[in-house]
């Protein structure tokens, strides 16, 4: 079982990827503004009890934490370390954020942080060459238990070779949703699990995004087919 965790709101854009934000986008729709970061009403989640004490989400949930927003965005800065005793305090629970900042992890872990909490996954978006090559290496110097590369949105062809090892857990490909969407070639989508195959880490395509090329024929897909078709694909791969 999951369950959603957005503690604050709001992002600036950081590169390529932030172009067409979902974020930005759905915000619009009632008026919002996106760069503005907000902390919201749903930030002490994690911690609430029902009348009878226990836990409002119960042990062993996977926290899907900060996705209308970037954990390591700086605007946060005053209530991260907040954030970071509520995931030590809740070490029965798996917590899983995305970020564009991997640059600012490593000045931002808690004291006890050592070689990173056992229940936190951080995985580093990228979704163009220059931003694997900038941002990766730095994922896989950070003091992190689990890593995650997640190539989303893919903008073109990846080369993840140099970056694959028994240190990231997961490669997660999706292609851009919404109406300005760019393509997004399932050749590309083949060719990093190509890699990942090769190198014997797990890969899911997550979500073919809205305009999808496949030979040579570009598929314009739904927003609520974009999950259940990338599923349908079976190419998905587990050791």
């Amino acid at each position: 079982m999951s369950v959603m965790w957005n503690l604050w709101h709001g992002c600036r854009k950081a590169s390529e990827g932030c172009r067409n934000c979902y974020v930005y986008r759905q915000d619009a729709w009632h008026g919002k503004e996106s760069s503005s970061v907000t902390r919201t009403a749903a930030f002490d989640l994690p911690v609430r009890r029902r009348r009878d004490g226990r836990f409002r989400i119960p042990s062993g949930e996977l926290v899907f934490t900060c996705f209308t927003s970037d954990f390591l965005v700086a605007e946060a800065d005053a209530w991260r370390r907040e954030a970071w005793e509520m995931m030590r305090l809740r070490h029965d629970l798996h917590f899983l954020f995305f970020t564009k900042r991997i640059e600012r992890l490593c000045d931002l872990l808690p004291p006890d942080w050592g070689d990173g909490y056992e229940n936190v996954t951080v995985g580093c978006s990228v979704e163009n060459q220059e931003m694997a090559d900038r941002r990766l290496p730095l994922l896989l110097a950070a003091p992190v238990r689990h890593r995650m590369i997640v190539c989303a949105p893919l903008l073109g062809p990846l080369d993840l070779e140099p970056y694959l090892s028994a240190a990231v857990e997961e490669v997660s490909v999706g292609g851009e949703s919404g109406p300005e969407a760019r393509p997004c070639d399932y050749d590309w989508v083949l060719d990093i699990r190509r890699q990942c195959v090769g190198a014997d880490v797990p890969f899911r395509f997550h979500q073919t995004g809205a305009r999808l090329v496949r030979d040579g024929r570009l598929y314009r897909i739904r927003r609520e087919y974009q999950h259940a078709q990338a599923r349908k694909a079976g190419i998905d791969f587990r050791i």
